[in-house]
């Protein structure tokens, strides 16, 4: 039998075709998705999280998790889900994370509202105590705009877990830092990150007396929820249409899928967080988990893309630290 060689995407194609080949760095960073459980149900979405989602870690596997890390030299780890907070082994899995030396940057994904919810009094300290980073998300200063996108009165409480991060020192203090990321609101790309983020400062700061570092400006990938959301309301050919159409060469150094490895809540790995939520697991005969790798393999691997690559490569690029090249404007 004479096996036919898969059929490249839309995105391969045009990598072909502009002589452009992707590759693996040294990997810097290991993000852990650690399930789809969610106070929130935001329409931009790509996990498709929610408060009813059974999807959560085990301590098995965060225990395997840790056994690997110590072989790396691998000094940040991205906690995203979900809501990370949520996980009945959150702080279990951060103390043992805060007791690896060579674990220098532990993110915490957080969507602020979980601050305030009943029984999570002792976040707060909590992410204080060990010296979480702080990467919240917040697709806009006016209310309006907020609660369209994660619900009603999400703003409010976003803005007083803000206010109660700045009180411990986060966003001031230089080893505390807090960080906001904007999505868009519709079908366009993210605006120019240095703009907005001057907006962001100035409306935070003269209406609720709220600092932070950084802004990250992220593209919506045309997935999950978000995918649904384009199609339901007649944009969907539109918006992949505007992302194939923006497409920056200059993008491709700082792509994520470089110099991360994702594991999804069972330990299973992926080049990205998106081809997580797509099923798109490491391009091998069955699926791999992260225990079974030896870690100097990851830098040969290939690099699994699709349709959706033309999110972190349109415009000004995207990736979970927000834009990949300056803006020309």
């Amino acid at each position: 039998m004479i096996k036919t060689a898969p059929l490249l995407s839309n995105f391969e194609a045009l990598l072909e075709e502009k002589s452009i080949s992707i590759s693996r760095t040294k990997t810097e960073i290991l993000q852990i998705n650690v399930g789809k459980l969610c106070n929130l149900t935001c329409s931009h979405c790509h996990v498709n999280a929610g408060p009813k989602r059974k999807e959560i870690i085990q301590r098995e596997t965060i225990d395997r998790i840790l056994d690997w890390l110590r072989k790396t030299e691998i000094a940040t780890v991205d906690l995203t889900g979900g809501a990370p907070e949520m996980i009945p082994d959150f702080q279990y899995l951060i103390q043992q994370l805060r007791s690896l030396p060579k674990v220098k940057t532990i993110i915490d994904r957080c969507n602020l509202t979980i601050l305030n919810e009943p029984g999570y009094e002792w976040l707060a300290p909590f992410l204080l105590e060990h010296r979480l980073e702080i990467v919240a998300s917040m697709p806009c200063y006016s209310a309006a705009n907020v609660n369209a996108q994660r619900g009603e009165g999400v703003f409010d409480s976003s803005i007083l877990g803000l206010q109660t991060l700045n009180r411990l020192g986060y966003g001031k203090e230089e080893s505390l830092p807090l960080h906001l990321v904007y999505n868009p609101g519709g079908p366009f790309l993210p605006p120019d990150q240095k703009e907005l983020e001057a907006d962001y400062k100035r409306e935070l700061r003269t209406h609720f007396d709220i600092v932070f570092n950084q802004l990250f400006a992220i593209t919506n990938m045309p997935i999950s929820r978000y995918k649904s959301w384009l199609k339901n309301n007649g944009h969907f050919e539109i918006y992949m249409t505007l992302l194939r159409d923006s497409f920056n060469p200059a993008s491709i150094s700082g792509l994520m899928c470089r110099n991360t490895i994702n594991i999804g809540w069972r330990g299973e790995v992926y080049d990205c967080d998106f081809n997580q939520q797509l099923g798109m697991q490491w391009r091998a005969e069955k699926p791999r988990f992260l225990w079974e790798i030896d870690p100097q393999e990851i830098e040969q691997h290939p690099i699994a893309f699709g349709e959706h690559c033309f999110g972190c490569t349109a415009g000004c690029g995207s990736s979970c630290q927000g834009v990949l090249v300056e803006s020309e404007s």
